[in-house]
């Protein structure tokens, strides 16, 4: 409860200094981030780059598929992010997370999707604006954006990273499409970091997580968090999980990212069926949030009203979706 308190008040003032454009330093002190930044440099030589730049060409139509139903003009969706979003270290487009999600996307609606990635390798939130750009000529119904990891391996101030994704919702809502966020990832659970570095990247992260949630609803988004969605299966079987460099997911892990978004981008299109969410003020729902893989806020109304006395309401749903359909 101490930490879920605590991690709602740094979410809250972390997006307050977003919206009013304030440098925000870091809701971890001035000593962790210049910890972070010494021991960030270390990590990105441990990691490095062992896949390349970039993921495999990804954009394409998807679905009808062979003996099936399936009608009527694509969804467009989009993908943007870092290289998460790109699937990095895969050589086959049905490998990534787009690929699998756009699949289950048109399985659901019984209608093909067509996919345009947008994302980069080594992304920060920052670069959204660019990606935004190009993605707003597809005229997306539904946008994914899977980002963050690099916001704190960089050491940039929370605040300015999420002032660029809030930015980013909300010129893809005003273009008319639905937006699904994934939330930073547990860097914690990344085993070639070493202590101080995997404690400190472990409490940033889980904090810039539950910052994107507040500024995410905000502009009229939803966010899944992915949290240590990897960690369990990570100590379980690494090499299943995770790639060459213990950094980047492998395959199957990719597919579970997937996994997890997936219900929430047919939600976002009214595909799925709703149940009864957990109705709360959002920055305390958004630190609960990045606590479980997979659970979702969105932005809600409590007795007709958008906003509480302690800030926008939110509803938080714990999502349990069926087998990833197989295209």
């Amino acid at each position: 409860m101490f930490w879920t308190s605590s991690a709602a008040r740094a979410a809250r003032r972390i997006a307050t200094a977003a919206a009013l454009g304030g440098g925000g330093l870091t809701a971890l002190g001035a000593l962790t981030y210049g910890l972070l930044i010494a021991e960030a440099m270390v990590a990105r030589r441990i990691v490095g780059r062992p896949h390349g730049d970039t993921g495999p060409d990804a954009d394409g139509v998807y679905g009808p598929f062979p003996g099936d139903a399936v009608s009527g003009e694509p969804i467009s969706m989009v993908m943007l992010g870092d290289s998460t979003a790109v699937g990095l270290g895969m050589t086959d487009p049905a490998d990534t997370p787009a690929v699998n999600i756009a699949l289950g996307l048109a399985t659901v609606a019984e209608r093909p999707v067509r996919l345009h990635v947008y994302g980069e390798s080594g992304a920060e939130s920052a670069h959204l604006d660019g990606q935004v750009d190009r993605a707003i000529e597809a005229r997306p119904e539904i946008a994914v954006i899977f980002i963050g990891a690099n916001d704190v391996t960089s050491a940039t101030s929370p605040a300015r990273a999420v002032r660029h994704l809030q930015t980013a919702v909300r010129r893809l809502r005003e273009a008319g499409a639905e937006v699904v966020v994934g939330t930073c990832p547990d860097l914690g659970t990344i085993r070639p970091l070493a202590q101080p570095l995997r404690w400190v990247t472990r409490r940033w992260s889980r904090l810039l997580a539950a910052a994107q949630t507040v500024a995410v609803i905000e502009a009229g988004g939803r966010t899944v968090a992915f949290a240590d969605l990897l960690g369990p299966e990570f100590d379980a079987n690494p090499a299943e999980m995770f790639g060459p460099d213990r950094y980047h997911p492998s395959a199957q892990g990719y597919l579970q990212s997937a996994y997890a978004v997936l219900p929430s981008v047919c939600a976002a299109l009214g595909l799925w069926p709703e149940s009864e969410p957990l109705r709360g003020e959002g920055s305390h729902l958004a630190a609960m949030a990045v606590e479980e893989p997979g659970t979702e806020v969105s932005a809600t109304r409590v007795d007709g009203e958008a906003v509480g006395p302690d800030g926008r309401w939110a509803a938080m749903l714990r999502r349990r979706p069926g087998p990833m359909p197989n295209g």
